[in-house]
């Protein structure tokens, strides 16, 4: 990556950015995708993965446009109050550090950046790394900031009991398989209960739970702690992702090429779309890692365009991914974490294969687990911070950690359901994140930056989506689908 350095690291090309962004939205969400497409239906589910990209593509020009606004207000103060420059520069280190700083997206994929400013003469260049936290302190009353931290911090924790499930789920699958000797049969996967016995007296769910409780012993630990993702760990497990992703696809087209895909899905099931809206709005997500993601882009001048390409290819990339899923497996068939499909030697005859793609999910997911529990708990103590005050040592070192991990951890103890555990993040937590939250922010960006600066100051990164029709559109939209999510499930647990 070539470009200027500055006291916070390397700059990148626009290209270079592009790279990482696709990396950073497709991710774990993704190997839930096919489960859900196969239960909603392959029509429903390509016009809603469609929508949905559009409107996380409108969401994140307005986080962009919110960047630019929070940037010229903090260069005009500077260049208003130059005595004050200081000070904004820790205010603005601080923030960057506690707030978001360790969020899941940047530290599942991209090199830790720490703010960086470089002279510009265009009010509106994107130079500072001003997070969301600080932007909803710029932007929003004390109310506001208080339900963006809630907001942050419920997803955080859903993503920690996704993640707390994945591990021993996938250990589960691809061990108790191995020691039943049942690997080879087609319907082995699907059939199994929790109470089926796994090795010796140990039921599946016995198996599962003792993962479960390794995994925590190993990983929550962390917690207590401070942790950074070196960059090189990061080229590691990214590598692994897409030797993962493009073998699964290869192995699913060889198999329908030589006709034995045994996939039909319906064209459409509405008792699908709940769980599916939920997966494909967490797919999407990257809105709370974008300032982290573009400031360090090296020339901003078509980023609206690089952004939408991004988009269209992992539009594609979905689509190929999830499509080739369900006319290769039967909709039954098909696990919540796709890549245990393959663990089966009927699919796969390599042993080897068939492990590492079994095994995959455990080895990715384990190195962001520590990062994310030590973002949520972060966010905890912002939260709950007081100007000038510090925390006593057994609130910052154990209650903090504590109530980090224990929830997660118990969410994952009583279910390994992981398309609902991906469904109701994406469908609550993720609709915030991604729509009611962008939507407020460029709202009230735009209002601040005309009082500020006069309604002749020209934001060079605006959202082409600029009337307010879509900030409302943006804001009905997520209310309609908290409602429709929440009656799906008042219905599904009427039914049961």
């Amino acid at each position: 990556m070539a470009g200027e350095i500055t006291d916070t690291g390397e700059l990148y090309s626009p290209y270079v950015g592009l790279v990482y962004m696709f990396n950073l939205i497709v991710g774990t969400g993704a190997l839930t995708m096919p489960k859900a497409f196969a239960s909603a239906g392959w029509l429903v589910s390509l016009l809603l993965l469609v929508f949905l990209g559009f409107m996380s593509f409108m969401t994140t020009t307005f986080v962009v446009e919110a960047m630019a606004a929070a940037n010229a207000q903090l260069r005009w103060r500077r260049t208003a109050n130059p005595k004050e420059e200081d000070d904004d520069d820790s205010s603005t280190a601080s923030d960057s550090d506690v707030l978001i700083q360790d969020n899941y997206e940047q530290a599942e994929k991209m090199p830790i950046l720490s703010v960086q400013r470089r002279a510009s003469p265009n009010l509106f260049e994107i130079t500072d790394r001003v997070e969301m936290g600080q932007m909803a302190s710029m932007f929003f009353n004390k109310v506001g900031v208080n339900l963006f931290y809630f907001c942050i911090i419920i997803y955080l924790y859903g993503d920690l009991a996704i993640y707390a499930a994945a591990v021993p789920f996938s250990l589960m699958q691809v061990t108790c398989s191995a020691a039943g000797n049942d690997s080879c049969d087609v319907e082995a996967d699907s059939k199994h209960n929790d109470t089926d016995v796994c090795w010796g007296p140990l039921r599946r769910v016995d198996a599962y739970r003792l993962y479960l409780a390794v995994f925590t012993l190993l990983l929550g630990p962390f917690t207590f702690f401070d942790v950074q993702k070196t960059k090189y760990l990061q080229i590691l497990t990214s590598l692994m992702r897409w030797i993962a992703f493009a073998t699964m696809i290869v192995l699913a087209l060889v198999r329908i090429g030589r006709g034995r895909g045994e996939g039909h899905p319906p064209l459409a099931e509405l008792s699908g779309v709940r769980n599916l809206f939920g997966v494909c709005v967490y797919s999407f997500m990257c809105q709370h890692s974008l300032p982290s993601l573009l400031t360090p882009v090296a020339s901003k001048r078509h980023l609206t365009r690089l952004v939408l390409l991004d988009y269209v290819l992992i539009l594609a990339f979905y689509g190929l991914l999830s499509f080739t899923a369900i006319f290769c497996f039967r909709g039954d068939s098909l696990l919540d974490m796709y890549t245990l499909n393959f663990a089966r030697c009927d699919v796969v005859g390599l042993a080897a294969v068939r492990f590492f793609l079994g095994l995959f999910p455990v080895f990715t997911i384990s190195t962001n687990f520590p990062i994310i529990a030590v973002t949520l708990r972060n966010n905890w103590k912002t939260l709950f911070h007081r100007e000038g005050g510090t925390y006593p040592w057994a609130v910052d070192r154990v209650v903090f950690p504590t109530i980090t991990l224990v929830p997660p951890v118990l969410v994952a103890f009583c279910t390994h359901d992981l398309e609902a555990l991906v469904g109701i993040t994406g469908a609550y937590a993720g609709t915030g994140i991604q729509y009611v939250i962008p939507a407020f922010l460029v709202y009230h960006c735009r209002r601040d930056t005309q009082l500020a600066l006069g309604p002749g100051a020209l934001n060079k990164h605006r959202s082409p989506f600029r009337h307010t029709f879509w900030v409302a559109f943006v804001l009905l939209w997520a209310l309609f689908c908290f409602f429709f999510v929440t009656a799906n499930i008042v219905l599904s647990e009427a039914k049961l």
